[in-house]
Order: C-alpha cells, then structure tokens, then sequence
C-alpha cells in the first residue's frame, strides 16, 4: 500500500507500454492523486492499468503554482505521484522543484525508477558509458548556444542530449563545426515500433538524415573531447588547415576537414587561421 502524505516520483514508459514495472503499475493505482505534465497522456496510461485517481496538470508554465497546491495535499494525508509525459520526470521536465519543496517541508519522497531516453540512448550508442553529462536541450540560438556548444566541445565525457527532430540536422552540423568529427549516435523513438539507432562520425551521421523529415523524440549521443587534446594538437591541426588553403580550399572548409582528421574542434582551428591570416 502506498503511505498517507507521501510523494511517489515514477518513472513512465518512453514508448513501449510493456517497460511499466509492477511497483510503478501498483503505486500508480493506488494513489490519490497525480500530477502530471500532460493529463491526457497520463490518463491513458491509468485507464489502461485500472487506474482512478485524480489529475492535476502540472507543467513548466504552472510548476511554481502547483507546487503548494501539492505540498497542501500532501500534508493533508493524500498520497501523490509525480510522472511526466515520458520517462523519469524531474530530468528535463518540471519536478526538482516539487521535490526540493517537499524535502524542505520533512515529507517523504519516494522514486520509482523507470525508463529513462537519455540511459537508453547512451547504452544502445556505443560510446563510452563510464562518465558522460547529460545536457538538455541546447539553447536555440545566440550566445548561450556558442558557448554551451563550446563546454561540450571542452568537455572528454560522453555528452547526452536531447532535440525536436525539426532542429536535428542543424544541431548535428553545429556540433560538428564545433567538436571536429567525433562519433556520434542519432536515437529516435526508442522503444517503440519505428525506433532507429544511427552511429558515425557525425559528417555521416549529418548525411543520413540530409532530406529527411524526422518524427518523434531525439536524443543525441556525442563522443567527449580527445584526452590528449592541447595546445601541440591545435598547433598540428592549423598546420594541416593551412596546408589545405595553400591548396585552394577555403579556411572554413579547411578547418573542418582537419577538424575531422585531428579531433580538434574546428573553430578552434578557423579562429588561428584567420588569426594568422
């Protein structure tokens, strides 16, 4: 049974309904309330588990509201569970909020862990799973977004991210102007019927969906920054860059290709080269 004033934080399928556990059917069922990011969504899943109990909408827009709508509930006695459109909520969807709040206030918090997008597609990548960061959405334009893509090109852990497949090709050619040619994986619609996993350097990865109308949820994979990355790097890459323009091509387009060949993020490399002139 689930504890009087209690908030149960659970984990939801990302796709296949079958990835819903017997703790998280249970509590779902149980409680007295849920807050969800999207009730329609939420109440499909209860209707097909048998569940009853009432909903409150609780998104981005009205998180700082709700929040001591559900801490009153909560030290009303009522059992409450959290749950976002998908996966486990809190990550990328509203929640630590909440959370903070009902911790600040001595009541009991429980997770119920369940399928997460950003695990699923860093496991199933290939890519090195012992130290990664899970970075978001990115920002969509302007300084913050320069400069978050320069952290990740810094940064020698696995990055995880997540993107609306209408911004997918944009962000992978942003990428790759700015981490060089690393690997790369493109998951879309894990778990379910039309899931599809591509890995590659990202030039490959960008060519692959060239033309293509994407549907679904994304999340990008990019290999971290070369450990031995420094300044005999940088210095080796130019001198590759600058032996490509003596040939005719353009700085830009150098940067990239020795970018690609050395690792080395490509901005870096067009920076010294315009720097050298």
């Amino acid at each position: 049974m689930v504890e009087p004033g209690t908030l149960y934080v659970v984990g939801t399928p990302i796709g296949n309904l079958e990835d819903l556990g017997d703790r998280a059917r249970r509590v779902l069922v149980e409680v007295d309330l849920v807050a969800a990011e999207d009730t329609r969504r939420a109440g499909l899943l209860l209707k097909r588990i048998g569940g009853r109990a009432r909903f409150l909408s609780f998104f981005e827009a009205n998180e700082r509201e709700r929040v001591p709508q559900i801490v009153a509930a909560l030290e009303g006695g009522h059992a409450v569970a959290l749950v976002s459109d998908a996966g486990m909520p809190g990550i990328s969807d509203p929640g630590y909020r909440l959370v903070a709040a009902c911790a600040e206030a001595g009541l009991s918090v429980d997770v119920v862990p369940g399928p997460s997008a950003a695990l699923a597609a860093l496991v199933t990548s290939g890519l090195p799973t012992d130290r990664f960061a899970f970075e978001g959405f990115l920002p969509r334009a302007g300084s913050a977004r320069r400069e978050r893509l320069a952290e990740i090109a810094a940064d020698p852990r696995t990055v995880v991210l997540f993107e609306s497949p209408r911004r997918i090709a944009r962000t992978l050619a942003d990428l790759l102007e700015a981490c060089g040619d690393r690997r790369g994986a493109v998951c879309r619609e894990l778990t379910k019927i039309h899931q599809e996993v591509l890995r590659g350097p990202l030039s490959e990865l960008s060519a692959a969906i060239e033309g293509r109308e994407l549907k679904g949820e994304v999340t990008l994979v990019v290999q971290g920054a070369p450990a031995a990355s420094g300044p005999g790097d940088l210095e080796a890459a130019v001198a590759q860059a600058r032996a490509l323009t003596a040939g005719g091509m353009r700085k830009r387009d150098a940067a990239k290709e020795a970018a690609a060949r050395s690792g080395v993020p490509a901005r870096a490399i067009y920076e010294a080269l315009v720097a050298g002139g």
